[in-house]
């Protein structure tokens, strides 16, 4: 029986060890290990997900703490399981791993996907932060005037009661209340739920995959960071960022779904320099020449452009797109800079708590805020970041109402982005030829 640590951050490695090693008896599972997302470590994950051989659960310890685990519990085999870091990183663990006496392992993607009774189609990306929302919420679209029911499955962010979240569905906004979701969650709910699209997400992606497949006649896998799907895509959509031309062949798991891709969609060439743009289709030329590509513009709107004009605005942008994601900006700055804003306050002078730390941590980011939410908390410390900004307007640019997650005490207006093909063929020639594909075949076996 081989000692295993899983190192992970709370979404890929539980589901690594639900689909490997629950039941496996040539493995024990010592512990996972937790960075990115605060307030994990120290927590187990529960008996009721680990399984009969694992009756007190599994610990989940802090990533720093990794060489003293493996020598501690006699770790045989490391298996690195989250995603959206560099190639570098990557190896610098590795290398940790091997200095202190165990093998080091990345599983195969389609070792760890679950195959589904109905069609699947899935959105991944090379990065956070590429624009994977708008493009899944364009395929959802096409996908019911086409007549479809598809039902949304969202790759994992539970940050609360894991036992709790082994599955969860999201139909109304109010599911979004019960289940105590937090901003990051939300931010990818919200805008699915709101066009009437039901999302799946939790812990426990089998179940969940069961659960949907008695709901509707696609499941539509919703990425999240650059992960790769969990369960066996019949169409394969992956989006790239010119923003950050080149990442799509240095960062991991990002190149794999950049290299297996059928349909690459090269999103925000509406903002993006011609060069970046070039890269991107020579990288795609070289390296999966035979993929279907898109390009596409992520058209940024507000309802009233004359409210930013000649104000000293407040951008508030998503948090997970500047955090590991590494962009210096996001839609907001776009908003600001096409609708005439006078300035973009600083909020780094104003921020405090945890809000504070993140801007200490992530050196890169400027006058703009991320919107972090992970706990109760960090949310009362946005709200009261934003109270403390001396500001005309605070510019959303978060997928969702924020301000009916947060107090904002100040003259708002929200920022929206949608995906807009402007190459042919697009979503709906593509999602046109995938149907008359997997029609026929689902209604003759009466699905």
């Amino acid at each position: 029986m081989k000692r295993v640590l899983i190192i992970g951050a709370a979404g890929r490695d539980f589901h690594n060890f639900n689909v490997v090693f629950r039941h496996n008896p040539d493995y024990q599972v010592v512990a996972f290990t937790a960075t990115q997302i605060p307030d994990i470590a120290g927590r187990r994950y529960p008996t009721e997900l680990a399984g009969k051989m694992y009756p007190q659960g599994i610990p989940i310890l802090d990533e720093n703490e990794m060489e003293k685990i493996i020598r501690d519990e006699e770790v045989d085999v490391a298996v690195f399981s989250y995603s959206d870091v560099s190639h570098s990183t990557v190896m610098h663990l590795a290398s940790r791993v091997v200095a202190a006496g165990a093998d080091f392992w990345l599983l195969g993607a389609q070792r760890t996907q679950l195959a589904s009774k109905v069609p699947v189609v899935s959105i991944c990306a090379v990065r956070t932060g590429c624009g994977k929302s708008p493009v899944s919420r364009r395929v959802a679209e096409e996908l019911r005037g086409l007549g479809w029911h598809p039902v949304v499955i969202r790759h994992p962010m539970p940050y609360g009661d894991l036992a709790a979240q082994h599955a969860q569905r999201f139909a109304t906004l109010a599911d979004l209340d019960r289940h105590d979701c937090t901003i990051e969650e939300r931010e990818e709910y919200e805008p699915h739920i709101v066009v009437g699209t039901t999302v799946y997400a939790g812990v426990d992606y089998e179940e969940i995959l069961r659960q949907a497949e008695q709901e509707g006649d696609l499941v539509l896998w919703d990425g999240g960071n650059n992960d790769t799907p969990f369960y066996r895509p019949d169409l394969e959509i992956v989006v790239l960022d010119p923003h950050r031309a080149g990442h799509e062949l240095s960062y991991y798991p990002g190149e794999v779904n950049f290299r297996s891709g059928k349909v690459l969609v090269i999103n925000k060439v509406d903002t993006a320099s011609l060069d970046n743009v070039q890269k991107v289709r020579d990288n795609i030329r070289k390296f999966n020449p035979t993929a279907t590509v898109i390009e596409a513009a992520c058209r940024v709107s507000v309802a009233d452009p004359e409210l930013v004009k000649g104000k000293r605005v407040l951008v508030v942008e998503d948090g997970p797109t500047l955090t590991h994601g590494e962009m210096q900006y996001g839609a907001g700055v776009v908003a600001a800079k096409q609708f005439g804003a006078a300035e973009m306050v600083d909020p780094r002078p104003y921020a405090i708590g945890s809000i504070r730390a993140v801007f200490e941590k992530f050196k890169h980011l400027g006058k703009l805020l991320p919107a972090m939410g992970y706990s109760e908390a960090q949310r009362h410390e946005l709200e009261e970041t934003i109270k403390r900004v001396p500001c005309d307007l605070v510019l959303v640019a978060t997928p969702i109402d924020l301000a009916r997650t947060i107090k904002i005490d100040k003259p708002s207006l929200r920022v929206r982005y949608e995906a807009e093909e402007l190459t042919q063929p697009g979503f709906r020639e593509i999602l046109t030829d995938f149907t008359a594909k997997y029609k026929p075949v689902l209604e003759k076996a009466g699905k």
